[in-house]
């Protein structure tokens, strides 16, 4: 089980990191350039893309926060794994609340005016992204270490 738990510490903030790279610094810009996607389109499919991506990161951080309880990596990894977490716990909570309320008004055809909520949501997957890595390389040198 430690063995397990020491892997899916190398390999799942890397995977997260992947996730959140690809989803919302590539697909998400890019969708609103193809043809014929209108703004009504792209908000749809992005509700969809990020209630999934979400979903996907609250299952990733549960089971990295367990796997560190396993293997007790150390402070400074267990701060960036709940870190992490948290950032995605205010996104969730906080920031995608709003931005569905103003995508709601957009479907159902009504002018609304931009949102600052947006940039919030975009820093926090910058911090998110920072300690992604910072939480991998700390996770790697911790179960080197261990090994070693």
């Amino acid at each position: 089980m430690t063995e397990v738990a020491r892997y899916l510490l190398l390999f799942l903030p890397m995977l997260w990191l992947g996730m959140v790279l690809a989803i919302s610094f590539v697909e998400t810009p890019l969708k609103f350039r193809a043809p014929g996607v209108t703004l009504a389109s792209g908000l749809g499919i992005g509700r969809l893309v990020f209630r999934a991506l979400n979903t996907l990161e609250a299952v990733l951080a549960v089971v990295l926060l367990v796997a560190c309880a396993i293997v007790g990596p150390g402070v400074a990894s267990w701060v960036l794994v709940a870190s992490v977490a948290v950032v995605l716990a205010v996104q969730v909570l906080v920031v995608r609340p709003p931005l569905t309320r103003r995508s709601n008004r957009i479907l159902a055809g009504e002018q609304a005016p931009r949102s600052r909520m947006h940039y919030a949501y975009v820093a926090l997957e910058l911090v998110k992204v920072v300690l992604l890595i910072a939480a991998a390389i700390t996770l790697a040198d911790a179960i080197a270490g261990a090994v070693l």
